[in-house]
């Protein structure tokens, strides 16, 4: 009996170490294999177990190699590796968290190891890196252009009076800012635009939409005038009660909208992104819309008030119309 103990631990021996070269050369089935043969010989070795784990790692046989780290450590619950094997496959299913606990396991078991504490630094990295990508998509799947432009309903209620009448106007404008967000998402851009509020029962469906292009409107000095004359005098023959630009940055040549101020008047950074502005008889307002670039995704970061006597992108549209005194 004992000899045949002997000559069981020889082959076992054997097997492990076969699979261990076809490991190093990078054969990860065949390792599987081998690894395999040597649990059948002896079931209670965690190494092997431990060692199938690292194949089927490498195989992404992931809830497989998962099951072995479990058994490993159930085997030797006081072994470093049983644990620095299950972190290393929780952290390919991108669990950080469960990764970051195994890690921190094996650390106790053995404090001195240089490779789990680089790897509980990288995985809490990794987590935090989710965690923000998951926050972006997050911020880009649900913009919410009401919670920001929340406190312009106590001035529209002031200047125009009839709760009816100035909450289509403020869903006018929602939408567009929103429509814009989600289009500077889905393609980096916007197209430079003016949406009008068309009345439904005087407007001339048939002659006037409620989309106006004005790309060519910032060519020059005169293609901008030209743009400004037509919009005002389409503004009132469309009856429409307000409307709204949408411009990107990157297309304004002229005017700059700091008007030949410089730059230094600028004081909203280099990001690229466009301009909302709101125009109706007794309201005007404008926003710059910042967009960056944050874990591969094009983000659009909170609307900022510009003041549009400063920022104007093209005069004022409607005629203005003075408050009853």
């Amino acid at each position: 009996m004992a000899a045949e103990a002997g000559s069981g631990t020889a082959e076992e021996m054997s097997l492990k170490d076969k699979g261990n070269e076809f490991f190093k050369a990078g054969n990860y089935l065949k390792a599987a294999a081998l690894y395999t043969q040597a649990i059948k010989q002896d079931p209670s070795n965690p190494t092997l177990y431990s060692n199938r784990a690292a194949a089927f790692l490498q195989l992404v046989k992931l809830n497989k190699a998962l099951a072995d780290a479990e058994t490993t450590i159930k085997l030797n619950p006081n072994w470093e590796k049983g644990y620095f094997r299950k972190g290393c496959i929780l952290e390919a299913m991108e669990r950080y968290d469960d990764a970051l606990s195994a890690f921190q396991t094996a650390l106790q078991y053995n404090p001195q190891s240089a490779e789990v504490s680089r790897k509980i630094k990288r995985v809490s990295q990794l987590e935090k890196d989710k965690k923000r990508a998951e926050e972006v998509q997050n911020m880009r799947s649900n913009v919410d252009m009401v919670r920001h432009l929340d406190a312009l309903k106590s001035e529209m209620s002031e200047k125009y009076g009839a709760e009816e009448y100035w909450k289509d106007i403020f869903s006018f404008l929602v939408e567009t800012m929103e429509t814009a967000v989600k289009t500077w998402h889905e393609t980096c851009k916007v197209d430079a635009r003016v949406y009008f509020l068309l009345d439904k029962e005087r407007t001339d469906a048939e002659k006037y939409a409620p989309i106006v292009n004005i790309d060519k409107a910032f060519e020059s000095p005169h293609t901008h005038s030209n743009c400004f004359s037509f919009l005002r005098q389409y503004a009132e023959d469309s009856f429409s009660s307000a409307a709204c630009l949408v411009v990107p940055k990157s297309i304004i040549s002229y005017p700059q909208v700091w008007k030949g101020q410089g730059s230094r008047k600028w004081r909203h950074g280099q990001h690229d992104g466009f301009f909302v502005q709101f125009e109706s008889p007794v309201l005007r307002k404008l926003w710059f819309i910042p967009s960056s670039n944050e874990k591969g995704q094009t983000l659009c970061r909170d609307p900022e008030a510009l003041d549009i006597g400063a920022h104007e992108v093209l005069p004022r549209i409607f005629k203005e119309k003075l408050p009853d005194p």
